[in-house]
């Protein structure tokens, strides 16, 4: 592979990093005649000729994550992570329109009725679980604490005693590979809500960038399985259920893909969750092929926060602990306002 420095452009003058925690319409008919004004003024060449080919891999830089009023709001240490984060990624797409070759955005996506949800279980008394303050462990199954709510297996078209059974099977296999144990979260990225699109500002710049290098963005589609969960978007939390069946499948198309490009820059939330897992997930599968291939790993460490929620739970250290041992595999651990060197 040919060496290739990032060559810094400017800030196009519609970007705005003052609206980036906000919600509004990109106007595309006024950015794609702009975006190909500015690879002309620019000299930006299609992605089709790049020599070394580069992935933007962005992890659920979504609203559910990145607006401060939303249902999960990564806020990091600072109480805004995702919004700072997001303005800064915004300008590394800008900067870096002329050699980043495709975008590809994560989009985590849900139902209701899905295992991490709070319709999905109820107590003695048919109440569900508080989001966020509630963790199933095989514990709480077997005494009794949380039992599988009986009137999502009509709906889900399961028999309640075999979704008792992968319920069970489920939060046991999660504690037995070292996962996190099961989390019932809030209703979050819910397929067709305003929470489930791209964060504005990214949205359009990514849409720039699409039009600017005759790029076509790629999105992958994640978490839509009602009986796993899909923290990284390589692989579900399980991939068998009590029966020996798969309940999903790793996305070996996108792995092959990711592998195939000369460089990976992965940015996204959270650092501590989704953006973790699918690293750790690509460094799984580079273990298996050549641990060399971590090299062409870049990980955006400016462009990340991980879950804090001040007074109950801090996933800062478990985060930083796995970007030290992604860097100490080879992957390199950059900034976004650096000039970067691929090789």
């Amino acid at each position: 592979m040919n060496a290739q420095t990032t060559t810094q452009l400017p800030i196009p003058p519609h970007f705005n990093p003052e609206t980036v925690g906000a919600v509004w319409r990109v106007p595309y008919q006024q950015r794609a005649p702009e975006a190909q004004a500015w690879a002309k003024k620019h000299d930006i060449k299609p992605a089709s000729e790049d020599k070394t080919r580069i992935c933007l891999l962005l992890i659920d830089v979504q609203n559910t994550f990145c607006i401060p009023e939303f249902e999960l709001f990564v806020g990091g240490k600072s109480g805004m992570g995702a919004v700072d984060d997001n303005a800064r990624l915004c300008e590394f797409i800008y900067r870096n329109l002329a050699v980043i070759t495709k975008i590809v955005p994560t989009l985590d996506t849900h139902t209701a009725m899905q295992i991490f949800h709070p319709i999905f279980w109820v107590n003695a008394a048919g109440e569900h679980p508080i989001p966020a303050a509630t963790n199933i462990i095989p514990a709480d199954i077997e005494k009794g604490i949380w039992k599988v709510n009986s009137g999502v297996a009509f709906s889900l078209g399961c028999d309640y005693e075999f979704l008792e059974k992968h319920a069970y099977h489920y939060v046991k296999q999660l504690t037995q590979d070292g996962k996190y144990p099961l989390t019932v979260w809030p209703y979050h990225s819910m397929l067709g809500g305003i929470g489930h699109a791209l964060v504005s500002a990214v949205e359009e710049a990514v849409f720039f960038h699409c039009i600017a290098r005759n790029s076509q963005t790629q999105f992958e589609i994640k978490g839509n399985h009602p009986l796993t969960e899909n923290y990284s978007v390589l692989r579900p939390e399980v991939l068998e259920g009590f029966d020996r069946r798969p309940i999903a499948q790793k996305n070996t198309s996108l792995i092959q893909q990711l592998l195939d490009f000369d460089a990976v820059i992965i940015a996204g939330q959270a650092k501590s969750h989704c953006v973790a897992w699918t690293v750790d997930d690509l460094l799984t599968e580079i273990r298996q092929i050549d641990i060399n291939l971590a090299k062409k790993v870049y990980l955006l460490e400016d462009c990340t926060s991980p879950v804090v929620v001040p007074g109950v739970v801090d996933y800062t250290e478990a985060a930083d602990t796995a970007f030290e041992r992604f860097a100490d595999a080879g992957m390199k651990i950059v900034k976004s306002t650096q000039e970067i060197s691929f090789f």
